[in-house]
C-alpha cells in the first residue's frame, strides 16, 4: 500500500517536470527569435554608422599629427636657438668667460647629433654643416687658449727659487759658494729622508682652466696638438731653468779636453744640479703634468717623457761622459759621488717618470748608474796597480816620507768615508765574498803594492843609512796613519804590529849601518904603542900620541861628516825623531866620554891639542839634537853622495795625480822643506 503511494508520487512529479521542460523550450524558441530580429537591426545600424566613424577617426588622426608637428617644429626652432646662442659665445671668445665658452660648445655638440638623427629635415644638412664649421672654430679657439694660457705661466724658474725648495743642509752657503753640501761619499742618512718643498711652475688657479681646455680638445679628438703645444712650451721652460742654474751641455769630448781641477768642479755641480732636477724640477713638472690631463694616464705620461727628455739628457750625457773618460785615481772619489747621488735618486727617478712612454728614460737613468759603478770599480782596481808600479823619482833628498806615501795614506783614509758605497760595489760585482773582507783584502794589497815600491824607491840612495832612514820613515808613517783611522778596524793589529817591527828593524840598521865606523874611532882597539906593544889593562902608557892625534881627527871628520849630512836629513814625526837621537846618543856620547877620559890627557899635554880634540861630550850631546831636521834642504837640490838620480829625469810628480781639490800633502805640507807632524 505504502509502495504503490510513493510511486503515484513519483509519476506526478515526473508529469510536472514535463511540463516545465515543454514551457521552458517555448520561452527560449521565443527569446532565439526575438534575439534574432535584434541582431538584424544592429547590423543594419552598424552600416549606417560606419561612414561617421571613419570621419572621426580621420579627424583624430589628424590632430594627432597636427600636435606632434607644432612639438617637432617647436624643438627645431629651439635648436636653431641655441644654435645662435652658441654661435654667439664662440664668436666671442674663451678668454672672457671659459665656463660659458665651454657651455657653448657642449650645446654645438648636442645641436650637431640631433640633426645627425635627424637628417630628413630639409634643412639639416645646412645645419649641420654651420654648426660643424662653428665647432672647429671654437676647437681652434680652445686651442689658441691653451696654448696662451700655458705660455703666460710657464716662465723659467730662477735658481734662488729652487734653492728655497732644498733642505737647509743643501742650500748653497752664504759666502755664495754655489750650491749646498760639497760632494764627498760621507753624506748623512738625513739627505735621502729630508724635506723637500717642490717649485710652484705653474698657479694652482690656472690648472683647472688648463685641465678644462685639455679635456676638450682631447674629446674632440686633438691629442696630437696637445701634446705639440705641451712639448714645446714646457720642455723650453725646463730646460732654462738648468740652464740658468748652471747646467751645460758638454760633448764626450768637451769633457776630455777639461782641465782636472775644472772639470772636478763641474761634477760636484753636476751631483747638486741631479738632485734639484730630480727631486724638484722634475717632481714638479710631473705634478703639473697630472694635474692637467687628470683622467688621461697615458697621455699624461707621454707629455711628461717628451717634456723631460731632452733635459734628462743634457744631465745624463755628462754623467756618462765622466763615466766613459779616460779613467785615473784622481777620478773614484767624483766616480763614487756620482754613484751614490745615482742610487740615491734611484726610487724617486722610478716614480717620477713612470709608465710605458718614459721606459727609456728610467733605462738611461739606471745605465748611468750601472756604468759609474762598473768605471769606479775598474778605477779602484787600477788604483793598486798603480802604486805598485809607480816608477817616478821624485826628489826626497833627505829620506823623509816620499810623496806618494803620503798621497796613499790618504787615498785610502779618504776611501773610509766612502765604506758603505764601497760595500755596495763589491757586492755588485764581487764574487759573493764579505763586503768587509774584500774591502779589508783590497786595503791590504793597497798597503803592500805601496810598501813593495818604497822598497824599490829606497835603493836610489847610496848611502845605506839613509835607505833604512826613508824606510823607517816611510813605514812608521804608514802605521800612525793607519793607527788612527778607521783602517785599523779592517787590517788589525795584527798588522800594526808586525808593521811596527819593521819600523824598529829600519831604526836598528839605521845605527848599525850609520854609527858603526864612528864608534871604532872612539874605540882602545887597534891603538899601539911605536915599538907594536899593545894598550892592556886600561893604562894608556905605551900609546902612540901620533896614532892617538890620528884617532882623534878621524873621528872628528867622520862626525864633521855624519853632522853636516844627517842634519840634512829629515825624520819628519817628534817622536820618532827624539827616539832616534837618543838612541845614537846612547850608544855614541858613553863611548866618547870614556875614550876622552883615558886618552885625552896624552894629547892635552902636546902642542895645540884643540886641533884634535875638537868636541867636548857636551858638544856632541848638542849637535846629535840637531840630526834630522832638513836644516839646509829648503831648496830641492842633487845630492850625487847620497842619491842616484839622473838630474835631467828628476820630476817633483807622479804618476798617479793629486785628488784634486783634495792635496794628500795639504796637512803635511812638503816634506823635503816642513816638519811633518803626526799625532797619535
Amino acid at each position: 500500500m505504502a509502495v504503490d503511494s510513493r510511486m503515484d508520487l513519483l509519476s506526478e512529479r515526473a508529469v510536472l517536470m514535463r511540463a516545465s521542460l515543454q514551457k521552458s523550450q517555448t520561452i527560449t524558441d521565443n527569446v532565439v527569435s526575438i534575439l534574432g530580429s535584434f541582431d538584424s537591426r544592429l547590423s543594419a545600424l552598424e552600416t549606417a554608422m560606419r561612414p561617421t566613424q571613419i570621419r572621426t577617426h580621420a579627424i583624430r588622426k589628424a590632430h594627432e599629427n597636427i600636435d606632434r608637428t607644432l612639438k617637432a617644429a617647436e624643438v627645431i626652432l629651439s635648436q636653431f636657438d641655441l644654435l645662435r646662442q652658441a654661435e654667439t659665445k664662440v664668436l666671442k671668445g674663451p678668454h672672457e668667460d671659459l665656463e660659458s665658452y665651454l657651455d657653448a660648445i657642449a650645446q654645438l655638440r648636442k645641436i650637431i647629433r640631433y640633426f645627425m638623427s635627424n637628417k630628413s629635415f630639409k634643412s639639416s644638412d645646412g645645419v649641420l654643416n654651420h654648426a660643424n664649421s662653428l665647432l672647429a672654430k671654437a676647437q681652434s679657439k680652445l686651442e689658441e687658449e691653451f696654448k696662451q694660457l700655458l705660455a703666460s705661466y710657464s716662465k723659467a724658474v730662477e735658481p734662488d727659487r729652487l734653492f728655497d725648495g732644498l733642505p737647509n743642509s743643501l742650500r748653497p752657503s752664504s759666502d755664495g759658494d754655489g750650491g749646498g753640501k760639497p760632494h764627498g761619499g760621507h753624506h748623512n742618512d738625513d739627505t735621502e729622508t729630508a724635506a723637500y718643498t717642490l717649485p710652484i711652475l705653474i698657479p694652482s688657479r690656472v690648472l683647472p682652466l688648463l685641465h678644462d681646455l685639455a679635456q676638450q680638445m682631447v674629446q674632440a679628438g686633438h691629442q696630437q696638438q696637445l701634446l705639440q703645444i705641451y712639448r714645446e712650451t714646457r720642455s723650453f721652460v725646463l730646460e732654462e731653468s738648468l740652464r740658468k742654474l748652471g747646467v751645460e751641455k758638454l760633448s764626450k769630448e768637451d769633457v776630455q779636453r777639461m782641465q782636472w781641477e775644472v772639470l772636478e768642479a763641474k761634477i760636484g755641480n753636476w751631483i747638486h744640479f741631479m738632485r734639484i732636477a730630480v727631486k724638484l724640477l722634475f717632481a714638479g713638472e710631473r705634478q703639473v703634468c697630472d694635474q692637467i690631463f687628470r683622467g688621461f694616464d697615458s697621455l699624461s705620461d707621454q707629455c711628461f717623457a717628451e717634456v723631460t727628455v731632452s733635459s734628462v739628457s743634457m744631465l745624463l750625457s755628462f754623467g756618462d761622459a765622466i763615466a766613459r773618460s779616460k779613467r785615473s785615481p784622481e777620478k773614484l772619489f767624483v766616480l763614487l759621488d756620482m754613484y751614490e747621488i745615482m742610487r740615491e735618486l734611484h726610487t724617486e727617478i722610478e716614480t717620477i717618470f713612470k709608465g710605458k712612454a718614459c721606459l727609456e728614460i728610467r733605462d738611461s737613468a739606471t745605465g748611468l748608474t750601472k756604468r759609474l759603478a762598473q768605471t769606479a770599480q775598474e778605477t779602484f782596481g787600477d788604483f793598486e796597480e798603480a802604486v805598485e808600479k809607480d816608477a817616478t823619482k821624485t826628489a826626497v833628498l833627505d829620506g823623509t816620507v816620499h810623496p806618494l806615501t803620503s798621497y796613499v795614506i790618504n787615498y785610502v783614509k779618504f776611501l773610509f768615508d766612502y765604506q758603505t758605497t764601497l760595500k755596495q760595489l763589491f757586492l755588485e760585482f764581487g764574487n759573493g765574498d764579505d763586503s768587509n773582507s774584500q774591502l779589508a783584502s783590497v786595503t791590504m794589497r793597497i798597503m803592500q803594492a805601496l810598501q813593495n815600491n818604497l822598497d824599490g824607491k829606497s835603493k836610489q840612495y847610496k848611502d845605506p843609512a839613509l835607505t833604512h832612514l826613508f824606510l823607517m820613515n816611510n813605514i812608521h808613517y804608514m802605521v800612525r796613519s793607519v793607527r788612527r783611522s778607521e783602517a785599523k778596524d779592517l787590517l788589525g793589529d795584527d798588522w800594526v804590529q808586525r808593521h811596527r817591527r819593521i819600523v824598529q828593524q829600519h831604526a836598528n840598521q839605521y845605527k848599525r849601518v850609520a854609527w858603526t865606523k864612528i864608534l871604532q874611532c872612539s874605540s882602545a882597539q887597534g891603538l899601539t904603542s911605536s915599538g907594536g906593544g899593545s894598550l892592556e889593562g886600561g893604562n894608556s902608557s905605551g900609546v902612540s900620541r901620533g896614532l892617538l892625534k890620528e884617532r882623534f881627527k878621524m873621528f872628528n871628520m867622520q862626525f864633521d861628516e855624519l853632522h853636516q849630512r844627517q842634519s840634512q836629513w829629515t825624520v819628519p814625526d817628534t817622536e820618532l825623531r827624539e827616539s832616534l837621537r837618543l838612541a845614537v846618543a846612547e850608544v855614541l856620547l858613553p863611548a866618547y866620554r870614556s875614550f876622552l877620559k883615558r886618552f885625552g890627557p896624552l894629547v892635552e899635554s902636546g902642542k895645540n891639542p884643540q886641533k884634535y880634540i875638537k868636541y867636548t861630550a857636551e858638544d856632541l850631546e848638542r849637535l846629535l839634537g840637531e840630526l834630522f831636521e832638513g836644516k839646509s834642504m829648503n831648496e830641492p837640490r842633487r845630492d850625487e853622495d847620497c842619491m842616484k838620480v839622473d838630474e835631467d829625469k828628476l820630476d817633483v810628480s807622479f804618476v798617479i795625480p793629486r785628488l784634486g781639490n783634495f792635496d794628500p800633502l795639504a796637512s803635511f805640507g812638503s816634506p823635503r822643506n816642513q816638519q811633518i807632524i803626526i799625532t797619535s
